[in-house]
């Protein structure tokens, strides 16, 4: 009989132990799950820290795309002049190469008349550095570009693509240094800088010649 009441009491104890390592096991589980999801806290807290400061070492790839996600910004989509089928085109077209040493490429030949000297010329513009990068945009400003043509209000080798342009047509100017800004641009956020004497890259539409008739094909 004695034997018996001690093995109930054994096995009582033993329960009671078990269903204490159990709590004590969901209770390490639990502060576990908390931990991990403090350190991703700080982790993305972090991150967002070191971009406003422009720490990139703390921060990879992953969690910076996580962060852009998250704040539901777009991705960078400007407006261009010349897409990706065009930039496949322009490939085979031929580059011309005047005496200044300003080449271009023709996206498009016009139909309508070219700009004599000191006209005023509408035209649309996306001017990037030679990596690519925009610095300048007439279609992201949302308004066409007026200035007198051969004048000097604009650099020279853009002065000097738009002349032997025609109406309706598309170019892309490769302006070296000397025909681009002598004193260079600086950058604005988000923008690349252009450092003095440095070729630079134009597209450039001429939309219309104000007050100068458009010739009859």
């Amino acid at each position: 009989m004695a034997v018996s009441m001690s093995l109930t009491k054994y096995k009582g104890l033993m329960k009671i132990s078990v269903q204490c390592s159990n709590l004590e096991l969901r209770s390490r589980g639990s502060r576990a799950r908390e931990k991990k999801v403090d350190t991703s806290l700080i982790k993305r807290r972090d991150c967002v820290i070191g971009l406003v400061l422009g720490v990139s070492t703390i921060c990879n790839k992953g969690s910076f795309d996580n962060v852009a996600n998250g704040a539901g910004l777009p991705p960078e989509d400007k407006p261009k002049l010349c897409d990706e089928t065009c930039e496949k085109e322009l490939e085979n077209v031929p580059m011309v190469t005047t005496e200044s040493g300003l080449q271009f490429k023709d996206i498009k030949v016009g139909q309508g008349p070219s700009p004599p000297v000191g006209f005023q010329v509408a035209a649309n513009y996306v001017a990037m550095v030679p990596s690519g990068q925009v610095f300048d945009s007439s279609l992201e400003k949302g308004q066409i570009y007026i200035f007198r043509v051969g004048s000097g209000q604009v650099i020279k080798g853009l002065d000097e693509g738009i002349l032997s342009m025609k109406v309706g047509g598309k170019r892309r100017l490769y302006i070296p240094g000397l025909l681009a800004f002598p004193k260079g641009l600086t950058s604005a956020p988000g923008r690349p800088r252009v450092a003095p004497n440095s070729p630079v890259v134009f597209d450039v539409s001429l939309e219309y010649i104000p007050g100068l008739d458009v010739e009859e094909e």
